[in-house]
């Protein structure tokens, strides 16, 4: 089942600087900590002046989709699923 949300989370990452890309390694979420097992889609889109990263992410038997602000560096969950249907 999808649930979209919008809720501020705490997402670690790591920067290569090879391939200049983001990698999404971690999110605490309700004080709970998922380890990201699988990156999906990545694309960029922009409001106004402001550009926000979408990863979908993988940890576990949960899919994740989070949002990156890059004008506030701030990340949200928008939308979690467990992969079963509704």
């Amino acid at each position: 089942m999808i649930e979209k949300l919008s809720l501020p989370i705490s997402v670690g990452i790591t920067f290569d600087h090879t391939k200049r890309k983001v990698i999404p390694k971690w999110i605490l979420w309700e004080e709970r900590l998922y380890a990201v097992e699988r990156i999906g889609l990545h694309h960029t889109y922009k409001e106004g002046r402001t550009l926000f990263h979408v990863f979908s992410v993988a940890a576990k038997a949960l899919f994740f989709r989070l949002v990156l602000n890059t004008e506030t560096l701030s990340w949200r969950l928008e939308e979690i699923s467990d992969g079963l249907p509704d």
